[in-house]
């Protein structure tokens, strides 16, 4: 199984698009969520820097500017999605990657308090 460290890049830019206000409370992650094609797109026009901010994940022994090296995805490459968010903790724990998993809790607690839910 393949291990995982926390992306703190990932982590502070998730921390700028809520305080930004660059959140959706309200999606359906499987119908929002990036695909490869929106990926290579995305990678079109931005760097591997900015497509590794939209991972909360690092994967363990893969090399930097590969798609591999990229793993649980909170927005779609504009904004910070709740059900994102959502699906790292979920995921994450379900593969008991601890770490990944209270980092995405801790970014969903606190869009949570942004958006005023409580």
């Amino acid at each position: 199984m393949a291990r995982y460290e926390v992306n703190e890049a990932a982590v502070t830019r998730a921390r700028e698009l809520i305080a930004g206000r660059q959140y959706v409370l309200d999606s359906d992650w499987g119908d929002v969520q990036p695909d490869a094609e929106a990926g290579n797109a995305y990678l079109e026009r931005h760097s591997w820097e900015e497509y590794a901010a939209w991972h909360l994940g690092l994967t363990v022994g893969a090399n930097d500017g590969t798609k591999a090296r990229y793993a649980f995805v909170y927005g779609d490459l504009r904004r910070v999605h709740r059900s994102g968010l959502i699906a790292c903790v979920y995921r994450a724990a379900e593969w008991r990657h601890k770490a990944v998993e209270l980092a995405a809790h801790d970014l969903l607690q606190e869009l949570d308090r942004a958006a005023g839910i409580e």
